[in-house]
């Protein structure tokens, strides 16, 4: 047990030390907005989440961790892979497995210049077959999104993602879109609130509101708090979230 302290500590000390030579962690997690802003070349970045969502009186999805993983190739592009294990509990029955994997990319295609934000595109693929039996899909899914933001000042940003995404069951596709104010309060703590939803083609639209907090522990390192209600019939009634994120240097020069 010391032996696994003492690497689980000399990890953080080395995470700590890049923390020192660029600049602050940035995240696609607590809110529904994605970033336009992708991780530095070379690093790996790994963004955690557990979360309990209770979509309606009968059934309730909770996922022991969701995580991002994310490679930066060059300065304009990082590669993705979602791995995600989940409990689905309806009425009585809980059924827990691996969700199917999501493979994907972020490209920026660029930077904020007077009324134009700065500006990326998201391009996710999740597979059909791999993953826990009970969690697969008839179809491989594919999704997109365009992600801008303006920086407002220097401790308030506008940030908003458009795009399209399948479930992997049917044909239809379902719209989005996301609407996010962020506050610096302090140099590491920070907040946000968001409107966001869905609207499937042939479906009522699904429209939900949520907020949480950010602390950056250092540059490398982020902890996070969020929740969500829905305000429309068809949206997820609420849920909890609890992250934590962290980037390293795949490898040492």
């Amino acid at each position: 047990m010391r032996k696994i302290q003492f690497i689980f500590l000399l990890s953080l000390a080395s995470i700590s030390s890049y923390s020192q030579t660029m600049g602050p962690i940035q995240l696609d997690r607590p809110d529904q907005t994605e970033t336009p802003y992708l991780v530095p070349k070379g690093y790996i970045q790994a963004e955690n989440g557990f979360t309990i969502e209770n979509v309606n009186k009968e059934l309730t999805n909770i996922v022991y961790p969701t995580t991002l993983w994310k490679y930066g190739v060059n300065e304009r592009f990082e590669l993705r892979l979602i791995t995600e294990l989940a409990s689905q509990k309806f009425k009585d029955k809980t059924t827990t497995g691996l969700n199917p994997i999501t493979v994907g990319f972020k490209a920026s295609l660029c930077e904020q210049k007077g009324i134009v934000p700065k500006t990326s595109f998201i391009g996710h693929f999740t597979t059909a077959n791999v993953g826990s039996d009970k969690f697969r899909t008839s179809f491989a899914a594919p999704s997109f999104r365009f992600l801008m933001q303006h920086d407002l000042s220097s401790r308030v940003s506008l940030s908003y993602n458009l795009g399209a995404e399948w479930d992997g069951e049917s044909p239809e596709e379902r719209y989005l879109y996301t609407l996010t104010m962020g506050l610096s309060l302090t140099k590491r703590l920070g907040a946000y609130g968001e409107i966001y939803g869905f609207a499937p083609r042939n479906s009522a639209p699904e429209h939900a509101v949520d907020g949480g907090f950010t602390y950056l522990v250092n540059n490398n390192i982020m902890i996070d708090l969020s929740g969500s209600y829905g305000i429309s019939e068809n949206a997820s009634d609420n849920y909890l979230s609890f992250g934590f994120s962290y980037r390293f240097r795949a490898c040492r020069k």
